[in-house]
């Protein structure tokens, strides 16, 4: 009994390269996606089978839901099975449920016990439903040690844990409740906007997306997370991170999320967030990790589109309506309609001439063409009707000047 008890509390320490994104577990069967990311074939196919056309890991639209057999990886954990030990683990590396399940009771959390409870929790899957099975105590003791930190390292731990534990059922919901409801000896938004602004970039991209998370469950917190001072500013500093495409997407994914008030919209102009996407625009490739950072900022701009204020800055930005135009089919059909929606924005909704004219220099009208025969929705067919309408009205030496939305045919530029 001693040593069956003794045999559960040990685990192997299994490689972050050998575990699913999906499950967090050792990988039986690897198979790819079009985006490169390898999965367990049974977690992949669940996730394709409940209509999903995103990559899990990246967010990204799937051009393709093939997956392919990825037998390096596979002989790789078959050679590691075969000479790792399944009975042991180095203390160092991981602890057992007991010692987990005291120091959350505990609630004294230091680096040392912080990184131990980081090391239980992506140890395996099973480790991780225990120590969500008592997140009732886990995530108050959590936030609460978070929400009254000043210590940089601490707070950077605290993030790597609740992101970890946030996508199990029911957590996620708890814990924006705990967020927004600090304020009595200490404010998570304010320790959030510390990591955002002090914190290596592994926390600022996991704070980002806890962000979002709040700000999806909870809309009532979009006014309270944009007036938190320097929360937001942080988030758009996030953006402007050239190096790293998982960092600038996530602050935009929850700039996005947050943007549903004109007063953060303009907030956000005054930042410089237009000429921030323009940038981005003009100086992203088509590989697949950057597209999702396309899609992204085309959504931001779309957003942002929706006030008076938002089409002026982007009609006035030197780049931003030719780096759209560049970006028409070129990305994937999401980015496409995004970009098609912010023009129709300021081409027609705004009717800024300058605007139009930037559109027809750069070839813009035959792209509009070109995009609304293409396999898009009904709501960007007509928008880029009326684009076509707008952008050929003053192009009467062009034989596209009469064209007629009925077309069945384009000559490809």
């Amino acid at each position: 009994m001693a040593r069956e008890k003794r045999r559960q509390e040990l685990y192997v320490t299994v490689p972050s390269l050998f575990r699913c994104p999906i499950s967090m577990d050792l990988m039986n069967s690897p198979v790819s996606l079009c985006t490169g990311v390898t999965y367990d074939r049974s977690s992949i196919e669940k996730w394709l089978a409940l209509g999903h056309n995103t990559c899990p890991a990246t967010m990204q639209t799937l051009l393709s839901t093939h997956t392919t057999p990825n037998l390096t990886l596979r002989r790789l954990i078959q050679l590691w099975l075969s000479h790792a030990d399944v009975t042991q683990a180095s203390p160092t590396s991981c602890i057992s449920k007991q010692q987990a399940a005291e120091i959350v009771v505990a609630g004294e959390f230091d680096a040392d016990s912080l990184e131990k409870v980081i090391g239980f929790l992506t140890a395996s899957k099973e480790n991780l439903n225990f120590f969500v099975a008592q997140s009732s105590a886990a995530v108050s003791k959590l936030v609460e040690v978070f929400a009254n930190s000043d210590q940089i390292r601490i707070c950077e731990l605290i993030v790597e844990i609740l992101d970890l534990i946030s996508p199990e059922n029911g957590v996620a919901e708890r814990l924006a409740d705990l967020i927004l409801q600090s304020g009595d000896g200490g404010d998570c938004l304010s320790s959030l906007a510390m990591v955002l602004q002090k914190g290596n970039i592994k926390s600022k991209v996991k704070s980002a997306k806890i962000l979002e998370m709040i700000a999806v469950i909870k809309p009532q917190s979009h006014r309270k997370i944009a007036e938190k001072p320097g929360l937001l500013y942080e988030l758009y500093i996030l953006s402007t991170v050239e190096i790293d495409t998982s960092a600038v997407e996530a602050s935009l994914s929850a700039l996005i999320a947050i943007s549903t008030t004109r007063l953060v919209k303009k907030e956000l102009i005054r930042f410089g967030t237009v000429r921030t996407i323009g940038e981005i625009l003009s100086g992203s490739d088509y590989s697949a990790p950057v597209r999702g950072v396309v899609e992204k900022a085309l959504a931001m701009l779309e957003t942002i589109a929706t006030c008076t204020e938002g089409r002026g800055a982007i009609c006035e930005d030197g780049k931003c309506v030719v780096e759209i135009v560049k970006r028409l089919m070129k990305c994937s059909g999401v980015a496409t309609e995004h970009g098609i929606t912010v023009l129709w924005s300021v081409c027609c909704l705004a009717r800024d001439r300058v605007a139009q004219e930037k559109v027809r220099l750069v070839n813009g009208l035959t792209k509009v063409l070109l995009v609304m025969q293409s396999d898009c929705s009904a709501n960007a067919k007509q928008m880029c009707g009326e684009l076509v309408k707008v952008l050929g009205a003053k192009n009467s030496k062009s034989n596209l000047a009469p064209y007629e939305t009925r077309t069945t045919h384009i000559t490809p530029y």
